[in-house]
């Protein structure tokens, strides 16, 4: 499973993530297939089909961030990110510190496509 360093540097996968996918939608859409349409999402057409998501995990201790890769036959944790302590905290605190699995709020989104997306000055 990838790390942060080895993730930012596959740039194929990097820029493949949709960041407004959902542990949620991601079932619905490729799970539910009979009723994509009542959610007004593109339906997937075959096990090509692939998105790449982040979902945040507090079943984990510490709390981290995977990297899912989902087609209609599976969903595969392809990378895992710790979060630095100030925003596990935040994470947290923003579920109740309940187990689970969830969304990435916008505070965790934004750190993540600072260290996926900047550019390093040599």
């Amino acid at each position: 499973m990838m790390q942060l360093e080895e993730l930012k540097k596959n740039k194929e996968i990097t820029y493949s993530i949709d960041w407004d996918m959902t542990p949620e939608e991601a079932v619905t859409l490729y799970l539910e297939w009979g009723n994509n349409w009542a959610h007004g999402k593109n339906l997937v057409r075959s096990k090509n089909d692939v998105s790449y998501y982040f979902v945040a995990n507090s079943w984990d201790d510490p709390a981290s961030i995977y990297l899912i890769r989902r087609n209609s036959e599976a969903a595969e944790e392809i990378a895992r990110i710790n979060l630095p302590q100030k925003l596990k905290n935040h994470f947290l605190e923003t579920i109740g510190h309940n187990k689970g699995v969830y969304a990435l709020d916008d505070v965790i989104k934004d750190w993540l496509k600072e260290e996926l997306y900047k550019h390093k000055s040599n």
